[in-house]
């Protein structure tokens, strides 16, 4: 028993280890003065922090990459929840191609979506072929099986047929059934997809750099420019990153938490 835990102990160590210690390096690089010659940084500075934070396209990017993400996530939400549920409730024979379109996404390079979607669009013009809200419709194609699958998973662990015809039977239509009856309860599978979304749009460049490129430059662009002539700028601009995508999954979850316990505080008592 003992070695079993032993063994458990040192796996867990391992894993956190080799997940921490890329961040853990990258943020101390990012204070460092020099680090090239030595084990340990030579010397402490907020000189690099101090440079990026105080150029205007800072905060500028950083509004437009909260943008982007946010807006993915919301029409994600949108869009694949009640599709999923209308699936799983009158078309159950069709999960099996429905799982393998979402699942598409992954073996289609970014830069192959990109050019499709130049290719697709270009006769609407450049004002929309260009625009924010054509990155934010990418951003759901690439995004689309980390919606998916938490949302199918929550859906497939519920009698939603039970729950729908109950409902119905009291005179709920479609949209009333759907909001406050199954969302509730599959309210973990949508917020567990909707942080994937989130910290998987807020991270992407390759679509942003074709599709918008310097016309609405984002987080990620920002941080490669640096990365041309200044790795430890570059390095405090990944750890800001790392930090506002924590902070803004963990606003996600609070909101969500005290949206779900002030409709307990309202139900039957």
């Amino acid at each position: 028993m003992k070695r079993a835990s032993l063994g458990r102990f040192m796996v867990l160590g391992f894993f956190l280890t080799y997940m921490l210690l890329p961040l853990l390096a990258t943020v101390a690089f990012s204070f460092s003065v020099r680090w090239d010659r030595t084990i340990l940084p030579e010397g402490l500075t907020l000189d690099w922090w101090q440079a990026v934070v105080e150029r205007r396209a800072f905060l500028l990017t950083l509004r437009n990459s909260l943008f982007i993400s946010v807006g993915a996530m919301f029409f994600s939400v949108l869009l694949v929840t009640p599709t999923a549920y209308w699936a799983h409730l009158r078309v159950p024979q069709a999960k099996p191609l429905i799982e393998l379109l979402t699942v598409l996404p992954f073996g289609i390079p970014g830069v192959v979506l990109a050019l499709a979607l130049l290719r697709s669009y270009a006769r609407l013009g450049a004002a929309i072929v260009y625009s924010p809200w054509m990155l934010i419709a990418a951003c759901m194609v690439l995004a689309l099986p980390f919606m998916y699958r938490p949302v199918a998973n929550a859906l497939a662990a519920l009698n939603v047929r039970a729950l729908t015809e109950a409902a119905q039977m009291l005179g709920a239509s479609w949209v009333t059934t759907l909001t406050r009856v199954i969302a509730p309860n599959i309210l973990s599978g949508v917020l567990g997809g909707a942080l994937l979304v989130f910290s998987t749009v807020f991270v992407e460049f390759t679509l942003a750099n074709l599709l918008v490129g310097a016309r609405f430059k984002t987080f990620p662009i920002y941080i490669v420019e640096f990365t041309r002539f200044d790795a430890r700028q570059a390095s405090a601009l990944a750890a800001i990153s790392f930090v506002v995508a924590w902070l803004t999954s963990l606003a996600i979850i609070w909101v969500a938490g005290s949206a779900s316990r002030g409709r307990e505080s309202l139900g039957p008592r």
